[in-house]
């Protein structure tokens, strides 16, 4: 309840602000609290702030250039410090992003490998809360370039990326937590050697991205009708990477119909797989590949980006697959202090699945271990939940969003509840 209050506190604080501005020229800003809340992560407490320059005012309310600052903290131990650039007028043409972020993350997630092939144990996790945890330090540089082929629809992105990735064990004794008698499953995984020597701490990886987009939307924040598709590539080749070389690819589709007023239909099925004979790190493989990152992350099967209400990071493979399915619909619609507000609702259900496990090899693990640890033939199997969610929508692109989701399999856990901005998709 404390973090819904204050999400909402933020949100009228900011109506208050923003009824008496028109159209601005030159430089602006808007510093905030940063409020949310997630079941994986806890609740979220900090600040940002955002840097404008409008030019002349005639783009209001698109700017020439966006800087945003942010340095905040989650209740269960990650910490996001962020710094992004955003602009169509760096390069004319070119929508120019560039991403600089530093996420350590004192209690990340692990549940092993291949979905339902990784048996959850809810009573286990329930008596060391440090048992399906590691410590997980990301440092990230991202450049984003995006543009459209003439005036048409169709458009191509590209981009780098540098990822420093820091991994440990759980800090017990920092955190104040319970030993794990015999080791919990990260440092099994590594005992078993299905996480190998050469990549247990870490390591660099140089990323290369290119792909093509259609996008048809009528608008971003919440789209009644159109498409959005993308095929993306993201390769970290040989001559930029001493270990680990790999390619992955992104195929996602998103498409809005409206069934009657204020009732919208929205879908979004994800492809991503590896392909080529190469390893990925088992460090990398949570991150999902998008043509445009928003959010201060993007990881999954399970949790806010991905699969509402089943566990952050609980299904993780060489390919993956998931939809999301959603009926919107905005009941109330009225006016205050001269700006649009809509309340609206979501009715969606998510799932996914292993299309390709990764190969493990179980031979140093002892049969009584397979047996507790592991459900061979189970990886198949989809990871799915069902939920409902609260809009609050101000002049339509701005969103405060809270949903909450129910697992339908105890192994992907219980329920999660995301409270923070913007549709899922």
């Amino acid at each position: 309840m404390r973090s819904i209050t204050l999400v909402f506190c933020m949100f009228f604080y900011i109506s208050i602000i923003f009824s008496q501005q028109k159209v601005k020229e030159g430089f602006g800003f808007g510093a905030l609290p940063a409020v949310s809340f997630d079941s994986d992560l806890g609740f979220q407490y900090g600040a940002l702030v955002n840097l404008y320059d409008y030019g002349d005012g005639s783009l209001f309310p698109k700017y020439n250039h966006s800087l945003y600052l942010e340095l905040s903290t989650y209740t269960k131990g990650t910490t996001i410090a962020r710094l992004r650039y955003d602009s169509e007028k760096l390069i004319p043409k070119v929508r120019t992003t560039l991403d600089i972020a530093y996420v350590p993350d004192q209690m990340s997630d692990f549940y092993g490998f291949n979905g339902y092939q990784s048996f959850y144990d809810v009573s286990t996790s329930n008596t060391y809360s440090n048992f399906y945890k590691c410590e997980k330090n990301t440092f990230r540089i991202k450049s984003d370039f995006q543009g459209y082929f003439g005036e048409s629809k169709f458009g191509w992105v590209g981009g780098y990326a540098f990822y420093n990735f820091k991994m440990d064990t759980v800090n017990i004794t920092k955190l104040g937590l319970t030993a794990v008698p015999g080791g919990n499953l990260f440092q099994k995984y590594k005992a078993w050697g299905l996480i190998s020597n050469d990549e247990a701490t870490g390591g660099n990886i140089n990323y290369i991205k290119v792909g093509f987009k259609f996008d048809s939307r009528d608008q971003l924040a919440c789209p009644t009708k159109g498409i959005f598709t993308e095929a993306v590539i993201q390769s970290a080749p040989k001559f930029l990477n001493q270990t680990n070389p790999h390619n992955k690819l992104a195929i996602i589709h998103r498409q809005y119909f409206t069934l009657a007023k204020d009732l919208i239909f929205a879908y979004r099925l994800d492809y991503q797989t590896t392909f080529g004979s190469d390893r990925v790190p088992y460090y990398a493989q949570p991150e999902l590949i998008t043509s445009y990152l928003i959010a201060a992350t993007n990881q999954g099967l399970g949790g806010k980006s991905s699969v509402r209400g089943v566990l952050r990071n609980r299904v993780i493979g060489d390919a993956v697959g998931f939809g999301n399915l959603e009926f919107r619909y905005k009941f109330l619609r009225f006016e205050w202090l001269k700006q649009n507000f809509y309340v609206g609702t979501n009715v969606f259900f998510d799932s996914g699945l292993i299309l390709k496990p990764i190969s493990l090899d179980m031979s140093n693990i002892s049969s009584i271990d397979q047996e507790k640890y592991f459900n061979p033939y189970d990886s198949g199997k989809f990871h799915s939940a069902a939920g409902i969610g609260l809009k609050i929508g101000w002049n339509e692109n701005f969103v405060i969003s809270a949903d909450f989701g129910k697992a339908f399999d105890k192994q992907d856990g219980n329920t999660g509840m995301y409270i923070g901005l913007n549709y899922l998709f």
